[in-house]
């Protein structure tokens, strides 16, 4: 039996850290990159008779985070011990929510191949981070800056049936986070991680197959290659005869291999109970409704308006919206210009690609938004052609220099001058006869030959529309 005959059930648990300035519980820093160590005290490291208090600003952020996922919030929700034991985490256990969370029953939609798809949300609970484990050698070092980090952990429905869809759910996930300001999804720090839940069974069969857990995946591109490694080893395990058992496994990317951590606890082996140091949270109705009111534009939304208010096709829509740096860019662009798919096409093509070649996002651009918008100006008051234009543009990635400058040192000023453009073209024709002949004879794919040759002898200067225009009257003898 063929992997056709299969299909997967995934399931993705994303663990956003929220932004705050301070810890879940206590007044710790959260900064980023500190000293070992540094951003600790009684609370984050577990002393005994040390005693949490809920950080008021990670509860806003997952209200609002949970009503951007359509999400019903609860007015109490219940603070649990999940206790078990790891080198990193001090009090062992730690404090997260289980029977009772602040936000449940939401969901996601996503566009798979052009059809809308809704992705399930299970819930979306408080939680605080633990510690980091370094290893050097045989020796263990334990750095507890990142112990009470505010977390929020949003579980997905099992409702994703290939690799593409559960990097796709992910990425809506992570740009829904940036658009509230909840979190700053950086993978590689570790501001979003996800774990993917993923089962197999034969198509047409009911009940899932045995699931196993890819955990701390950091990367797009990573949670497609595990989850289709994963999806084809229990397959080939099945189809050998081997029974596949519930387990945590870690994925390793340089050998593109999943690999078993441990057997994968339930949730009684967890032993959750509430938290007696802490009361249950309670949010007023009115309080949610005035975070609801507050909610910023989202993803989804501003792709509609940019379709409406700009007329951009819905795919130049959806890869402007999904950064929300980018969507900010786009819209100075088109402002300053005052053409918003001449915008469109010069991010998505020529800033994109540079941008990725260079390993760079739209925030470290060499380009600023208005000095891309004063190149298409350029072009559309015919100052300088779009090929010259596109020679500026490197010189402007490379340089972080502004158009004007760069037109008027190197004398590349778009010519218009009809006359000089006539001269060109008579030379082009008389130096062409026989292309000229078979054009004339009713091969008219040539004409776009002798646009070629007099935008080369006019070193690209010429005004293509004048060029077309007076190369037609002269090969139809007109002139």
């Amino acid at each position: 039996m063929g992997y056709e005959e299969y299909e997967s059930i995934i399931g993705l648990e994303i663990h956003a850290q929220l932004q705050t300035k301070s810890k879940m519980f206590c007044r710790c820093s959260t900064q980023f990159g500190a000293g070992d160590n540094e951003n600790t005290c009684p609370v984050c490291t577990g002393m005994p008779g040390a005693l949490p208090v809920i950080n008021k600003k990670a509860v806003e952020h997952s209200i609002r985070v949970g009503l951007a996922l359509n999400c019903r919030i609860n007015e109490k929700s219940i603070f649990a011990r999940k206790n078990y034991f790891y080198p990193d985490l001090p009090k062992g256990y730690q404090i997260s929510q289980y029977s009772e969370p602040l936000c449940e029953k939401g969901y996601v939609d996503i566009i798979i191949n052009k059809e809308k798809k809704r992705i399930g949300i299970t819930r979306a609970h408080m939680e605080e981070d633990a510690g980091k484990s370094l290893h050097y050698g045989e020796y263990t070092l334990i750095n507890l800056n990142r112990s009470s980090v505010p977390l929020l952990e949003i579980v997905s429905e099992p409702d994703l049936r290939s690799p593409t869809e559960a990097a796709e759910y992910a990425r809506a996930v992570r740009a829904i986070l940036i658009y509230l300001g909840a979190c700053d999804g950086n993978l590689e720090e570790g501001s979003m991680r996800c774990d993917c839940n993923v089962s197999v069974r034969r198509k047409g069969e009911a009940k899932f197959g045995t699931r196993t857990e890819l955990k701390n995946i950091n990367s797009f591109r990573f949670i497609e290659k595990a989850i289709d490694y994963e999806i084809q080893r229990q397959i080939d395990s099945i189809e050998a005869g081997k029974k596949i058992v519930q387990e945590t496994r870690l994925y390793d990317s340089t050998k593109n291999q999943t690999f078993s951590m441990r057997s994968k606890e339930e949730a009684h082996d967890y032993r959750y109970f509430p938290d007696p140091d802490l009361l249950p949270l309670e949010a007023k109705r009115s309080w949610i409704e005035s975070i609801r009111n507050e909610l910023p534009e989202l993803p989804e939304e501003r792709k509609k308006r940019f379709q409406t208010q700009f007329a951009l096709p819905e795919y130049d829509a959806d890869i402007l919206t999904r950064e929300k740096g980018l969507a900010d860019y786009y819209e100075v662009v088109q402002k300053e210009s005052n053409d918003p798919k001449a915008s469109s096409n010069w991010i998505m093509t020529e800033l994109l690609r540079e941008l990725k070649n260079s390993d760079k996002e739209i925030s470290q651009s060499p380009i600023n938004p208005k000095q891309l918008a004063e190149l298409i100006r350029l072009i559309n008051d015919k100052t300088i052609s779009g090929k010259i234009a596109k020679d500026v543009f490197a010189d402007m990635y490379r340089t972080g220099r502004g158009p004007s400058a760069i037109v008027k040192e190197k004398g590349v000023v778009q010519i218009s001058d009809e006359v000089q453009i006539e001269k060109w073209v008579t030379q082009v024709i008389a130096g062409n006869p026989k292309q000229t002949e078979d054009y004339r004879g009713g091969r008219d794919k040539l004409f776009g030959f002798f646009v070629g040759q007099t935008m080369k002898l006019s070193g690209g200067q010429a005004n293509p529309e004048a060029v077309n225009k007076i190369l037609i009257k002269k090969l139809k003898g007109q002139a």
